[in-house]
């Protein structure tokens, strides 16, 4: 069995900055992402993380590990994780294979997955003219007819009062009834069927009762679950979750499991690859701290655990 200082569940601006400053402190990580695309497969480009704006998923990807490369002190193990046990001194790590490897410390950061409706046209207009944060796209989308569906009245006032730098045109479709008029909010009500759009580009919004609402751009933000391995994981370690379904951490990426962390989509709601890239950052440095007490785990980089 291999050992390391942290092993990281999950490779995207999360566990790739833990990963690079955990290198850079001559920690030995291994990194491990499940097969297939990420969950921000659909954009066209990361925003809001200077130097590499614009660049595609895959693209920051490539370079994270061409940086990390340099280092030589994280691996990438593309498997999914299926358990964490708690082992002397550490975790055993179980990937999907049935291979393990042993870490002083464990960092779960694999982000979560989108449930999209059952709306017609949504996957095409997904990541380009439907988006879920107006600080990611905003910027591509701005000076159009856009709507924003909600059934939340604060997230509403805020979107009529708010989105005004991207648009002066801001429409509200809500399933259920919602006081219009307030800051100058449009309410459409009625539950949404159909996407009328153009390879993508929206063009107009239909309702069940058969209306259609000419719009350009929606902010939609769907449910969310945590990828089904990892919901399960969380479970059997007894991890404390929130109201909301997100894993409690204190201010420092802790979970309620001493030497267990947690960082990016997993613990919060402002979903962006910046804010994931700081909360990765921050789980690193308290891991390098908790580890360099006089009171934790014996065991250096690569040594074997306590009693292995």
């Amino acid at each position: 069995m291999q050992h390391y200082d942290v092993a990281i569940v999950g490779g995207g601006p999360a566990g790739l900055t833990a990963a690079m400053t955990l290198s850079r402190s001559l920690r030995r990580v291994v990194v491990l992402e499940a097969p297939g695309p990420p969950r921000n497969d659909a954009s066209h480009g990361m925003h809001g993380i200077v130097g590499l704006d614009g660049v595609s998923p895959a693209e920051y990807r490539r370079r994270a590990w061409a940086d990390l490369a340099g280092y030589g002190m994280a691996e990438l193990r593309e498997t999914e994780v299926a358990d964490v046990v708690p082992a002397a001194g550490g975790f055993d790590v179980v990937a999907g294979d049935g291979a393990r490897v042993w870490a002083r410390r464990v960092l779960l950061a694999p982000g979560m997955i989108d449930v999209h409706p059952e709306v017609e046209g949504f996957a095409e207009c997904w990541g380009r003219t439907v988006i879920h944060c107006p600080f990611c796209m905003g910027w591509e989308n701005r000076d159009r007819a856009w709507g924003v569906v909600t059934s939340d009245l604060e997230f509403a006032r805020t979107a009529a009062a708010g989105f005004a730098a991207w648009s002066d045109n801001v429409v509200v479709f809500a399933d259920g009834p919602m006081p219009a008029g307030e800051h100058g909010m449009e309410v459409v009500e009625g539950r949404i069927r159909r996407l009328h759009h153009a390879d993508g580009d929206l063009r107009a919004v239909e309702l069940e009762d058969g209306r259609a609402v000419v719009r350009q751009t929606l902010l939609w933000q769907p449910g969310q679950r945590p990828v089904p391995l990892v919901a399960g994981l969380v479970e059997r370690l007894g991890l404390t979750v929130r109201e909301d379904c997100y894993v409690k951490v204190d201010g420092c990426c802790r979970t309620s499991v001493p030497g267990l962390y947690a960082a990016g989509d997993l613990v919060m709601e402002e979903q962006s690859a910046a804010e994931a890239a700081a909360s990765g950052s921050t789980a690193a440095f308290q891991i390098i701290e908790d580890t360099a007490r006089p009171t934790a785990p014996a065991g250096g980089i690569g040594d074997s655990p306590p009693g292995g």
